[in-house]
């Protein structure tokens, strides 16, 4: 059957915050589609008008967050641009990102954190995205010859933990060009 009523994009958006908030405040488990809608101010009935079940919401809006993270750190980049300054691009806006979408990047970050729901998303289009500019850096010889995962860890890792702390550190900006410069150094592929 045809499911005939008319979707909302304002409607979807509701929904969206809402499970980003409530799976924050009461876990997987706590955040029941009776509970999202009414955060949302929708009917349960209205939630499945848009997923077909939590599992599938739940994927589908990690997804939509992950990608949206990733598309705003590669906005930064541009061709031509060197690898100190690929770097700090690529730092500041991770930065920028995690303090001005605090919610997000801690629903994703718990997402990341649970196994069975990581595990069963397919493939992560951000990632995969983020896996090709490393690579590309990599064989242009902008960054040296690290195994991704490694690569990851130097340049978003340490980010994070200054962004996290960053509402009650005063050092946080100074730290975050420390970083960058201690970033630059690890990874510029030297000649």
């Amino acid at each position: 059957m045809i499911d005939t009523r008319k979707k909302d994009d304002e409607k979807q958006q509701s929904i969206k915050n809402a499970v980003v908030r409530l799976i924050l405040e009461e876990g997987f488990q706590g955040a029941s589609i009776a509970k999202i809608a009414r955060t949302a101010g929708v009917s349960p009935a209205t939630v499945y008008i848009y997923y077909d079940n939590k599992e599938a919401m739940l994927q589908d809006i990690y997804q939509e967050c992950t990608d949206d993270a990733v598309h705003s750190l590669a906005g930064c980049v541009r061709p031509g641009m060197d690898g100190a300054e690929i770097i700090e691009r690529l730092v500041r806006r991770y930065y920028g990102y995690i303090v001005q979408n605090r919610e997000v990047f801690y629903f994703i970050e718990q997402f990341d954190t649970c196994p069975a729901l990581c595990n069963s998303c397919n493939t992560v289009r951000g990632s995969a995205y983020l896996n090709r500019l490393l690579t590309e850096l990599k064989q242009k010889h902008v960054l040296g010859d690290f195994d991704t995962d490694n690569l990851y860890a130097i340049l978003f890792a340490p980010v994070k933990r200054i962004a996290c702390h960053s509402e009650s550190d005063k050092s946080a900006p100074d730290r975050l060009e420390e970083l960058i410069r201690m970033i630059q150094k690890a990874l510029i592929q030297k000649f």
